[in-house]
């Protein structure tokens, strides 16, 4: 399919030095291949926070090739379980894709009110990010922003980008667990 080791290279050309967090995968059902795993970055002179991404979760659907990747403005391995889940969901349940909704199942961080996730485009790094190019295809690296319920409802309603314009019109928080709502 893709490689794996020239993907993080790509990555890490946009995030720097990553730390591969496989040793730390719950995969409890067993339904991840020995291929995937879920990189972590620090804090960097590009970005100020930490980031999450994965690394091989659509080795095998190769219709609907992409990784996923959040931001915290902590350290937190609860974040390795949540993209897990999420690629998991991809590989076994239904293949996820740029404006879908993901239910996390708790909250994102902490007690937050962000159970939810959106998957939207890398906004903050661009196309320089988002596509990986390898022999005659592309991957797409996309941003799973995390949403409250009625955020969801909002998007449901109204339409993902409607409520990409209410975070916009809102300054929206993304590193804060404690954020209100957008809508």
């Amino acid at each position: 399919m893709y490689n794996l080791e020239l993907l993080k290279q790509h990555l890490e050309t946009n995030w720097g030095k990553s730390t591969d967090k496989k040793d730390q995968i719950p995969d409890p059902l067993e339904k991840m291949s020995e291929d995937f795993s879920v990189l972590e970055f620090p804090p960097s002179e590009k970005h100020d926070f930490w980031i999450y991404s994965t690394l091989g979760m659509s080795t095998d659907n190769p219709d609907n090739l992409i990784e996923l990747h959040v931001y915290s403005n902590k350290q937190d391995s609860a974040l390795i379980e949540l993209l897990t889940i999420s690629a998991s969901f991809h590989r076994n349940e239904a293949p996820l894709g740029l404006h879908h909704t993901v239910n996390f199942g708790r909250p994102w961080q902490d007690d937050s009110a962000c159970s939810f996730g959106f998957i939207s485009l890398p906004y903050m790094d661009g196309e320089a990010l988002e596509i990986f190019d390898f022999e005659d295809s592309h991957l797409h690296n996309l941003w799973l922003l995390p949403i409250t319920e009625s955020e969801r409802d909002y998007k449901i309603e109204n339409g993902w980008d409607e409520l990409e314009q209410r975070f916009e019109d809102n300054g929206l928080d993304y590193l804060n667990p404690q954020r209100y709502s957008c809508v």
